[in-house]
Parts: structure tokens; C-alpha cells; sequence
């Protein structure tokens, strides 16, 4: 099959190894370079990076809205578009171009979680598993019916990152499946998404990374592993803004006020929230890298109370 790609972060180029293993590739979307780092020079997606080492061409439209893009798309003559985290809408008139029109795999477990931030947000909310959807796309946001399916459990204490890593794994897997019945002439059975569950992953936002001590202690740890490694959690401890990359939540918080530093030693820094108190584990002070609790006291002795 000749297969159009579309996506842009890193989490996509797993999807992208996939579609290309036993497949064309014949063009590779992917968002225009934006400038990063700290000369704010322009930098290029990690789909468009595997897409050059791979020798495919790569197609960077600000939109695809105009008719010149569709046109181009219609140029390569393809039979599917997998869109993975590609950061554009496809106008309808996109979705009709390709034979078996365009596929997504979207990193939650449909309808819970449509939107721009699934993994986040399921960490956030506690959730005890997650997973992928393979969905054949349709003109709303996530709405479409799913085509295939897998289910993950969240870990204990896992971060945003390595659920990320998981899910991206897991992503390119289903697509690989649901492209082996494909091209067996077996397309998978579009399940129309139930109404009943339907919740939003809205962007992340940096402002929500500010942690507020009067909120529960569990909701704050959960936070935390949620935005890391991005946008990471931040807060203010003893006069001193600091991001927080690891921290667990404690059940007592001494009956003390929120915010109130209840214990500061090697096994970290406890501060008392609205419901119980959050243990800071590894923290960044401003222009630093992250350390830990006990190597942060080292530079804070005025801090050390309690056990």
C-alpha cells in the first residue's frame, strides 16, 4: 500500500517505523520547524529527522485547509493517511482523498481522553489503565469510530514520560496490526465510540503546573508525575521557586496549614497540603539541574527541621 504519514513529536515516530516497515511511505507531513533552544534557531520535528534518514519526502504546509495542499496530497495517490499526533486539522475534504481515507492512533482508551493531552490527563485523574486506539477518523475531535484496541495499566508511580514511551511502543503496534489485516484484505470492524464516558484531555497549559499546597496531597503527587518531564510541577518553598520532579504523597498533614514546612531530611521535604502533606524527593532550583531532597538541604541548612 502507498501510505501518506502525518505527525510531528516523538511520540509519532514509532508509528512512522511501523507504516514503513512493510509498507511505502510515499510522503511524510509534519509541522513546519519552529525555533527551540536557547539561539531559538530552527529545529526540525523528530518525525521530519526520521523521516530524511529513512529518504521520504516530507511535506510542511502551515495548513491544509488550502487547495494547493490538497492538491499535493492528491499528487500521491494514497491509499491510507496515518495521522499520529500531527498537530493540524484535516479538513474533510483531506479525509477523502486517501482509498481507505485516514487512520489515527491516539494514546487513550476512547472516549475517555479525546484531545491534545490523553496521557497527561489519565495520570492527572488517577486512572488505573490506559491505552491506544487505532480510529478512523471523521471531522470531529476524536470521535471517530475505533477500528483497534489495547489496554495498559498505569504503574504505581509512573511518570509522564515512560507512560509516553509505553504508549508510543504500544501506538505503533496496534497500527502495525491493524495494517497487517489491511493489506490481508481483513480492514478491522469500526466500533462507533459509545456516548456515555466521553471526557476532554485539554493542552497543557504552564499555568497549571503551579502547585497550590491547599489542594489535596494525592492530586499534587499525581501532578507531578503527570508534567514531567514537561512542563515540570513548580511551587514555592521557603521564599524560593522550585520545580518539583519527584515527589509521594503523605496522610498526615499535622493539622497544620497548607504550605506550613513540616520536615526537611534526607528522606525529603514534607509540606503540608489541604489533605495530608507532599514529600519533595527531586527538585531544580532556578538555573540549576535536579537534585535531590538531600543534596538540595546541603544548600539550604536553614530549612533542616523535624526527622
Amino acid at each position: 500500500m502507498k501510505i501518506v504519514f502525518a505527525g510531528t513529536p516523538e511520540f509519532a515516530v514509532a508509528s512512522l517505523r511501523a507504516a514503513a516497515r512493510h509498507h511505502e511511505v510515499v510522503g511524510v507531513y509534519t509541522q513546519p520547524d519552529r525555533p527551540a533552544g536557547r539561539g531559538r534557531g530552527l529545529m526540525p520535528s523528530p518525525v521530519k529527522l526520521e523521516a530524511i534518514a529513512r529518504g521520504i519526502p516530507v511535506f510542511q504546509p502551515e495548513s491544509l485547509k488550502t487547495a494547493e495542499a490538497q492538491q499535493q496530497l492528491r499528487d500521491l495517490q494514497p491509499d491510507l493517511m496515518v495521522v499520529v499526533a500531527y498537530g493540524l486539522i484535516l479538513p474533510k475534504a483531506v479525509l477523502a482523498i486517501p482509498t481507505h481515507g485516514c487512520w489515527n492512533v491516539h494514546a487513550s482508551l476512547l472516549p475517555r481522553w479525546r484531545g491534545a493531552a490523553p496521557i497527561q490527563r489519565a495520570i492527572q485523574a488517577g486512572d488505573g489503565e490506559t491505552g491506544v486506539c487505532l480510529m478512523q477518523m471523521e471531522a470531529g475531535l476524536d470521535t471517530g469510530p475505533v477500528l483497534l484496541r489495547q489496554h495498559t495499566p498505569i504503574q504505581a508511580g509512573e511518570l509522564g514520560g515512560s507512560l509516553h514511551d509505553r504508549l508510543a511502543e504500544l501506538g505503533a503496534q496496534v497500527l502495525s496490526d491493524g495494517l497487517g489485516l489491511l493489506r490481508a484484505g481483513l480492514k478491522p470492524i469500526a466500533q462507533p465510540q459509545p456516548e456515555q464516558g466521553v471526557t476532554y484531555a485539554h493542552k497543557l497549559d504552564k499555568a497549571e503546573a503551579r502547585l497550590d499546597w491547599s489542594q489535596d496531597a494525592q492530586v499534587l503527587e499525581r501532578t507531578v508525575r503527570a508534567f514531567n518531564p514537561w512542563p515540570i510541577a513548580e511551587a514555592q518553598l521557603a521564599g524560593e521557586r522550585v520545580r518539583i520532579h519527584g515527589a509521594v504523597a503523605l496522610a498526615d498533614n499535622q493539622g497544620r496549614s497548607p504550605g506550613t514546612l513540616l520536615a526537611a531530611g534526607r528522606d525529603g521535604i514534607d509540606i503540608a497540603c489541604g489533605q495530608g502533606a507532599l514529600r519533595l524527593r527531586v527538585l531544580q532550583r532556578e538555573g540549576g539541574k535536579a537534585i535531590t531532597a538531600a543534596d538540595y538541604l546541603n544548600a539550604r541548612r536553614d530549612l533542616v527541621v523535624g526527622n
